[in-house]
């Protein structure tokens, strides 16, 4: 049998997902996509799973898009017209950043080599890049003629401000790690060695804050870069009231004045 093109695997409460082509730098292909966002959807319906890893085996996290999948791959036949690439971002590139974004839990890019394309883009689309110092990204759509997608034309810009934006998606330049975090793009550039205890520290001590609170986070701040300041301060308002309610904000309180450390359970 050949081998999962997701690897799935649980450690108390954090589900790493690792893409699993490491012959194709792990390049998406629509089997890997709907594996992937299978794979998302278990972890986000699995109330155990208080945080998602996602990482790349071998020596590369994504290296975009597989331009030999069929989906893409052009027909030979002459006169055959062109394969639609908006209609491969519709099915499978829109509802993979939807899901990420959408996570009842905080994700994580372990990002361990080359993130290129729809790589880089599926990595920013996580909570938290944490990166080892020898990965890169590359915004590569240029190069074939192509625009940003997987998220990229909404994400660069507010992440790094348009000038680097548009310099990292006109030119497809190599990025580093370090740079990357210099300039804002990713959480975090580890050492090569310190990339796995670094990702299971953070994943660790996320899974004993309150998720439900924190992929509520994530929404508000997405929301509010859409809004009127006074609008975001109604949303704000909106969520206050929901999550007053919940036991992870009742027993934060009692915790604190109890001087103990709290114990969160909403999801």
């Amino acid at each position: 049998m050949s081998e999962p093109l997701v690897l799935v695997t649980r450690h108390g409460a954090v589900c790493t997902l690792t893409l699993n082509r490491p012959q194709s730098l792990n390049a998406f292909t629509t089997a890997m996509h709907a594996d992937l966002r299978t794979a998302l959807s278990a972890a986000a319906a699995d109330r155990q799973v208080r945080c998602v890893v996602l990482t790349g085996a071998g020596r590369g996290f994504c290296a975009g898009q597989d331009l030999s999948d069929a989906a893409i791959a052009r027909d030979a036949t002459p006169d055959a017209p062109p394969p639609d690439i908006g209609r491969l971002i519709a099915e499978h590139y829109k509802p993979l950043a939807l899901r990420l974004r959408s996570m009842p839990v905080p994700v994580i890019a372990a990002v361990n080599g080359v993130a290129a394309g729809a790589g880089a883009n599926a990595a920013l689309n996580c909570d938290f890049v944490v990166a080892a110092r020898s990965a890169s990204f590359i915004q590569a759509f240029a190069k074939i003629g192509l625009v940003p997608d997987c998220g990229g034309t909404w994400l660069l810009p507010r992440l790094v401000g348009r000038a680097r934006a548009l310099g990292l998606a006109m030119l497809g330049d190599k990025l580093s790690a370090e740079e990357a975090q210099r300039i804002g793009l990713i959480w975090q550039c580890v050492d090569d060695a310190a990339l796995h205890a670094s990702v299971d520290a953070l994943a660790q001590r996320l899974c004993t804050m309150p998720v439900q609170a924190l992929a509520a986070t994530r929404r508000a701040l997405d929301d509010a870069m859409l809004m009127p300041y006074d609008a975001a301060i109604d949303a704000e308002a909106a969520l206050q009231s929901r999550l007053g309610r919940e036991h992870d904000h009742l027993e934060g309180v009692a915790a604190f004045m109890a001087k103990r450390s709290p114990v969160f359970s909403d999801r």
